[in-house]
């Protein structure tokens, strides 16, 4: 009777722990991929417009983004000081080249060329949407010059969010990152380009939770991919756990993973 007492109970506990990890392993599936997806949408979405304020200020053109129907135009105002330019995609949605609908204005107020050394780029939008998420708010870009390895680099401070569409929320972002410029500088052709970009995030995410985002190895971001394409970034959640997201090892793709107590989630990015 002993025995069989012992063989019930211990079958009893080795389904309660298997329900455990299976609902834990939900549970941490569902926030896991929020992190991720707010993140990548975050990162993407800035770095698209510092390369959009980049190539109007350059070449006053849209190469990267444009299309037949252009759906930006850009208008420089150099008698002010600072000088400012204006890249309006109109008021209704526009499928720029890199499959993302765009409208609305972005205002970008500079001193000097963005590859002069010194300059300041200050960054801000009216009306401006991405895929129906509206951004709002202020980037500063800032050409430090070279670094040891004779590469541009600037420094990014943000301080702006992300309503996303259909009520999901709002993702707030502040903090400052550095971007420096990996290959492309020497060329006309934009789609060469690409960055490596390190630094430190507060997010406060769409259910209010505040978050920091670290990246302990440099992200490679680079023109001619439509997602992160390498590195990884810690995130901190108030009560101290820490989640891994891993972008992969340079291939252009969707897909990351976020690690979480051991348990990694693989995730589809936006």
């Amino acid at each position: 009777m002993k025995k069989h007492f012992f063989i019930v109970l211990a079958g009893i506990m080795l389904w309660s722990t298997a329900v455990y990890l299976t609902a834990c392993k939900k549970t941490s599936s569902v926030e896991d991929t929020g992190f991720a997806t707010e993140h990548a949408t975050a990162e993407q979405t800035f770095s698209d417009i510092l390369d959009i304020a980049d190539q109007a200020s350059e070449s006053n053109s849209l190469s990267t983004f444009k299309t037949t129907s252009q759906c930006a135009t850009i208008t420089r105002d150099t008698i002010a000081v600072p000088h400012t330019i204006t890249i309006n995609f109109g008021t209704t949605n526009c499928l720029c080249s890199d499959g993302k609908y765009r409208r609305g204005t972005i205002l970008v107020s500079y001193t000097g060329k963005y590859k002069d050394s010194g300059s300041i780029h200050t960054i801000t939008f009216s009306n401006y949407f991405v895929n129906n998420n509206q951004v709002i708010g202020t980037k500063t870009v800032t050409n430090m010059g070279l670094n040891a390895n004779n590469q541009i680099y600037c420094t990014v401070n943000t301080n702006a969010s992300i309503i996303l569409a259909s009520g999901a929320g709002t993702i707030q972002v502040s903090g400052s990152k550095t971007r420096t410029w990996i290959t492309g500088y020497a060329t006309t052709t934009k789609t060469d380009d690409s960055y490596n970009v390190t630094g430190s995030w507060i997010v406060t995410r769409p259910n209010g939770t505040q978050v920091t985002h670290l990246i302990t190895k440099g992200l490679s971001i680079a023109r001619s991919c439509n997602w992160i394409k390498e590195g990884t970034v810690q995130v901190t959640v108030p009560n101290g756990t820490i989640r891994i997201i891993d972008y992969g090892n340079g291939a252009c793709d969707n897909q990351a993973t976020l690690t979480n107590n051991g348990v990694v989630t693989t995730i589809t990015l936006p």
